[in-house]
């Protein structure tokens, strides 16, 4: 009787230990999906990434910030963008999760509006380039930087809604992501 006792209370012990192990896992999981991405349904467009392992997909721990609010398609709903990292590549681009819930996004792999990089590690300032701002591609195709002056005045975008300015820190190189009749456009920053 005495082993049977010490049995039964042997498994209820190993029960509980076990009880308590797939608690920490699922915790564990549970926080690991709290920066993965949801995915919408919706076909990627020509300036999307398709993605079909969401779970590669994380918010950037290294770009502080890494997330900014602004209002891109002038909807009145605040959109908001991520810099995000694939962890199958490492290579790191933009989330783009509109107030109507449509999620799109740049870079990670994936060429970035024809500016031949399709990595944003090297980004150390990310912030809203504000509606009404103007702005022009200010590097010639020498790789000049040009000044307002050199500049025509039909070359100079101002911003209809807000975009997205991203610019190495300390450095020179960069420029502001911003929709241009439904699709992404990039002025060039220096």
């Amino acid at each position: 009787m005495m082993a049977r006792n010490r049995f039964i209370v042997s498994l209820i012990l190993a029960l509980c230990i076990l009880g308590c192990q797939d608690k920490k896992t699922e915790n564990s999981r549970s926080k690991q999906l709290e920066n993965k991405i949801e995915l919408n349904n919706d076909k990627p467009t020509r300036n999307t990434v398709d993605r079909t392992v969401p779970d590669t997909i994380v918010l950037s721990h290294i770009h502080k910030p890494s997330t900014v609010h602004c209002d891109l398609d002038g909807d009145n709903l605040t959109d908001t963008v991520q810099i995000v990292q694939n962890t199958k590549n490492e290579k790191y681009g933009l989330r783009f999760i509109f107030g109507n819930k449509k999620i799109e996004y740049l870079g990670m792999g994936t060429d970035i509006l024809g500016q031949g990089f399709d990595d944003i590690s090297w980004v150390g300032v990310f912030e809203k380039a504000p509606k009404g701002e103007i702005y022009w591609n200010n590097v010639n195709d020498d790789g000049e930087i040009i000044t307002d002056e050199e500049v025509n005045e039909t070359d100079k975008i101002k911003l209809v809604n807000d975009g997205i300015f991203i610019h190495q820190a300390e450095s020179c190189g960069g420029g502001v992501i911003y929709l241009n009749k439904g699709k992404f456009a990039w002025i060039q920053q220096e």
